[in-house]
């Protein structure tokens, strides 16, 4: 699919836009004043594939530990870039902080609330200096539950002087995406390129979502970063963001995104930032771990054999990956079948690099697994889990290794082939 073209901007080392791949990224939800817990997540973040982690800079303390954040990350040889969110008081915190201002690789400003009246130009343009000072780039991080009500109000005002005025939820998008684009050309005016400048209008529903980055990307060529506001908890979060950004993604719109998951009670931050991986690799954006085909079980595989086996290779291969993508480039790109029963297992392991076709009910207790589309070995008895991960690791060894000749058959057109003679 074809990409719209935007702007380059260099966040660290990290480039988004510019036909850049599509960054994944997440943010953390500790105290920021408490930097062990705060850098231990970022960490963790980082580690499960976030290229760039944003944490909150809403207070003194919480600003002045920022740069000790960095400097525990650098030890912890983590060179994830930091984002910093600020809201109300950020022109204050960077200017009286500034190893803060110096620590971060972005700044977040969201022009909903800056500042009122008169102090609002005056406290967005502070923060653009600190910006152009310390050379960062910024987002202008338009969110409708916190959008400019002067803007808003003088908006719904001229609507309702029109001959046919517009309704309310159309001004409101007209009203994000306004807010966006005269912010990104104050900040030009200020003084900051066009190529430091990332956009966001964050709403909450998919369908306004949809509306609001179609025709913000139509308006301009600012870097775009994608991503549904309060998203929801568990699957509703899930399969509203992926509706949401899929639609988009497709048509070649965002250049940087974040899954807004509402954590479950102790849950994991880190679900995030797999899920906006899996949506990226689903799609063919992106590669960033071996992904496991397994079939959804029916009537003939009343065993949970195969379940338990799918969930422990993907398991295992997410757990490999932030070790094998250092030793064995292109591994992510591998693909893994676990199936349960005769009627789609050979096929659909053959398609795979590795695959493996469990015996259904009433069926023979044997495994047979294919490596590249061909019938490599059988398994039996008690150890088939530990036989077959066995396998999968030695296929990695042999097939991503540096100087390997990796073998890639195109092994759908041959079946088809051999389906055909």
């Amino acid at each position: 699919m074809s990409r719209r073209q935007s702007r380059r901007v260099l966040v660290g080392k990290v480039a988004i836009g510019g036909g850049a791949p599509v960054v994944v990224q997440s943010m953390t939800n500790t105290d920021t004043a408490d930097a062990e817990a705060t850098a231990r997540q970022v960490f963790d973040l980082a580690r499960a594939g976030s290229e760039l982690v944003r944490i909150t800079v809403n207070s003194s303390e919480a600003a002045a530990q920022v740069a000790g954040i960095r400097e525990r990350l650098d030890a912890m040889g983590c060179d994830v870039p930091l984002v910093g969110d600020f809201h109300f008081n950020g022109h204050k915190l960077l200017t009286q902080y500034p190893d803060c201002a110096k620590a971060l690789a972005k700044y977040r400003i969201n022009p909903g609330n800056v500042g009122k009246g008169a102090k609002r130009d005056d406290q967005f343009a502070t923060m653009i200096e600190a910006a152009l000072k310390y050379g960062k780039p910024v987002r202008i991080g338009v969110n409708w539950g916190s959008l400019d009500p002067e803007l808003l109000a003088r908006m719904m005002d001229e609507n309702g002087k029109c001959s046919e005025p517009q309704d309310a939820d159309v001004v409101m998008r007209e009203a994000l995406i306004a807010s966006g684009l005269e912010s990104a050309a104050q900040a030009v005016k200020i003084g900051l390129p066009a190529e430091r400048i990332v956009i966001s209008c964050k709403v909450s529903g998919v369908q306004d979502l949809i509306g609001v980055y179609r025709e913000l990307a139509r308006r301009c060529d600012y870097a775009l970063h994608l991503g549904l506001t309060e998203a929801g908890m568990g699957s509703k979060g899930i399969v509203a963001s992926s509706a949401a950004m899929a639609v988009l993604l497709q048509e070649g719109i965002g250049d940087t995104i974040r899954v807004s998951l509402t954590p479950e009670p102790n849950g994991d931050r880190t679900r995030e930032v797999i899920v906006a991986q899996e949506l990226l690799q689903t799609m063919g954006l992106r590669s960033f771990t071996p992904m496991v085909a397994a079939c959804p079980g029916c009537g003939r595989t009343t065993s949970t054999y195969f379940q338990e086996l799918a969930q422990r290779i993907q398991d295992f291969l997410r757990t490999q990956m932030p070790v094998w993508k250092q030793s064995y480039p292109g591994v992510e790109e591998m693909k893994v079948a676990v199936m349960g029963c005769v009627v789609n297992g050979p096929g659909e392991s053959k398609h795979a690099d590795v695959g493996i076709s469990l015996p259904g009910t009433n069926e023979s207790p044997v495994a047979p697994v294919y490596v590249d589309g061909e019938r490599a070995v059988t398994l039996k008895g008690g150890r088939i889990a530990e036989e077959f991960q066995a396998i999968v690791e030695k296929y990695v060894k042999d097939n991503y290794a540096p100087g390997s000749q990796r073998r890639r058959p195109a092994r759908k057109q041959e079946i088809a082939i051999k389906a055909i003679s």
